[in-house]
This record gives structure tokens, sequence and C-alpha cells, in this order.
């Protein structure tokens, strides 16, 4: 393609092809898997570093909850500051950030001073996740090129977990928990450093409106209170009252923020994001697909360290068949087919297939083979939510007005925010429910200790078939959504432009309904 400018069509405004937008993707990538694998990374990590700071059972979910709550409570604030100061400052103040927060965490002496750095990464990575989506948007808007760009960052967003297993089993058994933590800052250097000398990000994209603060007060306590609604849920059930209370208080400030955005001048969140079809249909779907693999990553984890007994790092390598299928389904089947076929035949059969692999793991027992079952689930898993994961990243901010890109970009990772939040709670009580009824059941007729143990194993892998069955049924409910609301053709043209007015003339570019 040439490099020299190019008239978005129908937008009036010209928009150069950045030379360095492919050296730009490098860093944008190195930024995106840090955050992603940080929030994996640390659960290998989480039982030494109890023990060496002396925090209590009860207290030890706030290492997971204080990142949670500051990532998925800021996440549309961190979306509207990238748009008001530019995707590229924001972007590199988050990862500076995110590098300070991540050396406070590997230096921690106390419970507190941990909370604390976990939190502060949480809010630094809110800032940084949606300025780096935001950057994709607005420097890759050839469709082809788009499709490459969009694959890579869909692989690393799907497998990047799973390289945070692999990674912290390592850091853990062979280093020290706190590298776990001090990893990032490498990576947080390089990343913002390449960033500050390549990125040029196109003209006339920021929105200097003013900050609409009522709605950032309710967005932020309404998706905290959601956020820690469900955290709570799984640890202290859904009919305690501190619980109903969250889910409660997050329905009433959700609602008041919606009021509020609707009839404010400059809103945090313009509604014309999340009501226009694709892009609502792709927030439903992507969030459903994601409290299905969390809750996946979850149980796999436990099963194949507790029922199989791998160490750390061979759990984390019993999981890169499922790496490898994401990135093949993302750079591969997306990639090739994103300018050729409309996203929904890309989407929902790829939630299909990865509801393929999930069936595949309900038949999991104690003496379940690598090899037989558990490698071609993952390969399945891998491939199904590649290619979904591919389109989905590209359409949610494709044809979003450039003043909105960032905030755009943050509603994608706030439905995976949640998402994780709910698989993680909604799942796990379900297999709790499920394995304290097996043992109930079948303990009376244990009578040896090792009967007894045997019984409490296959109570556990009761539990964890349970919840998965409702994993694949989350699975197909995401495919059918996808299928029936996202309806955008295949890119019409050459160029993904963006449009001046509202929903109606969102894509620049023929996009057939079908």
């Amino acid at each position: 393609m040439s490099e020299t400018a190019a008239k978005a069509p129908g937008s009036g405004l010209g928009a150069a092809v950045d030379p360095n937008r492919w050296k730009a993707l490098a860093f944008i990538a190195i930024a995106q898997l840090m955050v992603v694998l940080d929030a994996t990374i640390v659960n290998i990590a989480l039982p030494s570093a109890q023990q060496d700071l002396g925090i209590s059972d009860g207290n030890r979910q706030w290492v997971v909850t204080a990142y949670a709550l500051a990532f998925g409570g800021l996440l549309l604030f961190g979306g509207r500051i990238a748009d008001l100061w530019g995707r590229k400052r924001a972007f590199v103040v988050g990862l500076g950030g995110f590098a300070a927060a991540s050396a406070l965490g590997g230096a921690a002496t106390n419970e507190a001073m941990m909370f604390g750095a976990r939190a502060l990464q949480g809010a630094f990575g809110a800032l940084l996740a949606p300025a780096a989506l935001s950057l994709l948007a607005v420097m890759f808007t050839d469709a082809k090129e788009r499709a490459k760009a969009f694959g890579i960052y869909g692989a690393i967003a799907g497998g990047g977990g799973a390289v945070g297993l692999i990674l912290g089993g390592f850091l853990t058994e062979y280093l020290d928990w706190r590298w776990t933590f001090f990893v990032n800052i490498p990576f947080a250097i390089v990343a913002a450093a390449g960033a500050w000398y390549v990125i040029r990000e196109p003209e006339g994209g920021r929105n200097r409106s003013a900050l609409d603060i009522p709605g950032v007060i309710l967005s932020t306590l309404g998706l905290v209170s959601l956020v820690y609604g469900f955290t709570r849920a799984e640890s202290e059930g859904w009919s305690d009252s501190m619980t109903i209370g969250m889910f409660v208080a997050s329905g009433v400030l959700l609602l008041a923020f919606v009021l509020v955005e609707s009839r404010v001048k400059a809103p945090l969140l313009p509604l014309r994001v999340v009501t226009e079809r694709n892009r609502g249909g792709i927030y439903l779907s992507l969030g459903l697909a994601i409290i299905a693999m969390f809750g996946l990553f979850l149980f796999l984890t436990y099963y194949l360290q507790i029922v199989k007994g791998y160490s750390p790092v061979k759990t984390g390598f019993a999981f890169l068949p499922m790496i490898a299928g994401m990135i093949t389904g993302s750079t591969q089947i997306g990639t090739r087919l994103m300018t050729r076929v409309a996203p929904r035949l890309l989407m929902g059969p790829g939630f299909l297939v990865a509801a393929l692999g999930m069936l595949l793991l309900t038949q999991l027992e104690i003496g379940s083979s690598y090899a037989a079952l558990l490698l071609p689930a993952m390969l399945l898993l891998g491939l199904g939510m590649g290619t979904a994961f591919m389109p989905a990243m590209s359409l949610a901010t494709q044809g979003v007005k450039p003043q909105d890109a960032g905030v755009a970009s943050a509603m994608v990772n706030t439905s995976q925010q949640v998402g994780g939040a709910i698989g993680t709670a909604l799942l796990n009580t379900i297999a709790a429910s499920a394995t304290t009824s097996y043992i109930a059941d079948h303990i009376a007729g244990a009578s040896s200790r090792s009967q007894q143990q045997l019984v409490q194993l296959e109570g556990m892998v009761e539990g964890y078939t349970s919840a998965i069955w409702f994993a694949v049924g989350i699975l197909v409910a995401a495919a059918a959504i996808a299928l029936t609301l996202v309806n955008a053709g295949r890119p019409g043209g050459s160029t993904v432009a963006s449009s001046e007015e509202g929903a109606q003339d969102e894509v620049a570019v023929p996009v057939v309904a079908h």
C-alpha cells in the first residue's frame, strides 16, 4: 500500500498513513501482553506471597480483588482520559504508573503495601488498556492492514493469560514470587520508550469537552459495586446481605449513570457507542465468552495441580496448546477471512468451536489422559476463541468517531473485566455446590482414609464438569448473540473511516446489513 496521505471517504478529513504504524503495533502489543498476563501471573505467586507477608486466608483475596476493582471501576474514566489527553500520552503515563506500582508490589513488606500496589496497578491499567486498543483503532484504517493488526492484538489478548501461568510458574518456582511483579518493569520501559519515539497520533482525534464528573463518579461506583458483588459472592455466598446490597447499589448507580449520560452535553460514555447494534452485540458476546474462559482457566489449573499433581511450571506448559490455537485462530483464520466474510460468520462459528472444546472437557475424570482429552479440547478452545476475538476487537472500534475511540475501547475492556469477575464467581459457586453434594452422597461408603481422599478428588472433578456444562451453554449463547445482533458486512472498501455524526453513518465504507 502507498505511504502517501489518503483521504477517508465521507469524513472530509485527510488521514495520513503513518509509516511507523507497524513498529508502533510492536510496542502496543508488549504493553497489552504485560497487562493481560498480570491478571494470571500473580495467582501462581499468591500462596508464596501470602506466607511471606503474613496475609490471612480471609484477606488474601484482596491481592486479586484490589486490582480487579480498580481496573474494572476506572476503565470508562481511563478511556475518556485517553480521548482528552491524547492516546499516546495516556499510553505512556499508564505504562510508567503500572511499572512504578509493580515495583511497589515487588518490594512490599506487609499486606497493606501489597493491596495498595495492586490497586495502583489496576488504576494505571485502566488508563493503559483502552489507550492501547484505541491507538490501533485510529492508526490502522486500511481494511486488510487493520485485520492483520487486530489479529496480532486479539491473539495476545486471548493467550496472554496462559502465558502468565507459564511465566508465573517459572518465576515462583526458580526465583521468587516478587519477580512476578518486577518482571513488568522491563516490559513497561521498553513499551513506553518505543511508543514515545514511534507513535504519531492522527490529528483531530482528541475530545476536549469538559469532563463529565457525575458520569465518572456514577460509573466508577457502579462498576466497583458490580465487580465487588460478584467477588464477594464467590467467598461469602449469593445470599450474603452485603453481596445483595452490592448488586442493588450497582443497579441503582448504573441506571442513574445511563440517565445522566442521556442528558448531559458531553457525556463520559456517549450512548451511541453502546446502542449501535454491532457494538452492543460485540460487548455482550465478548463478556459472555470471557465468563466461560475465566472459569475454565481456574478449573483446569486446579485440576492439573491438585488432581493430576502437576507442578506450577508443568501446569503452565499444559496450557500451551490453547495459546497455539488462539494465535492460529486469530492470525491465520481471522486475519485471512476478515476482509472476505461478515464478522458474524467468524464470531458465531468461532464461539461454537470453542463450545465444542468445552463440551469435551465435560468428560473429565480423575484418570483422564492429557493427550486424548485435554489436548484436543484446548486446541479447539484456542482456535475458536482466537477466530472470534479478532473480528470482535476490530469491529468494536470500527467507525467510531475519533473523539470516542478511547471510551469505545474501554467498553471492550469493561465487558471483559466484568465477564471475568462474573465467570470466576458464578462458575466457582456452581462447582463448589456440586462438589459438596457429591461428597455428601458418597463419603459414607468410604471406609478407609485413601477411599475418603478418592471421594474428595472425585467430588472436585464432578464440581468442575458441572460448571463446565454451564460454560458450554454460555458460549452457545455468545454465538447466538453474535449471529443475531452483529449484522455488519465485510469491509467493502480499503479504508475504514470514522463518522462525524451519530450511529446512523458509523462507517464510511459500504457496510451491508444482512
